[in-house]
């Protein structure tokens, strides 16, 4: 059976970084730079559908200030 076919029984965890993007990295392995633990442990499916349930705007943090400093700067103007 191909790898690409074989179920996939690695434990993983949920990481977040500086912007809030998120994903997933090998449990057992230290996260990469700049990355921190989002509290999320599991099967790579689970971890993958928390994502998408807690990751709603997929926006760079940095992306979502700046929209919004122009959003109310527009509504004082």
């Amino acid at each position: 059976m191909p790898f690409d076919e074989q179920e996939d029984t690695s434990i993983y965890k949920v990481v977040l970084n500086h912007e809030e993007q998120y994903s997933i990295w090998p449990l057992e392995r230290e996260n990469p730079l700049g990355w921190r633990d989002a509290g999320k442990s599991g099967l790579k499916q689970e971890c993958l559908e928390y994502i998408k349930e807690v990751w709603t705007d997929m926006r760079p943090l940095s992306l979502r200030k700046h929209m919004e400093a122009i959003s109310q700067q527009q509504t004082e103007a």
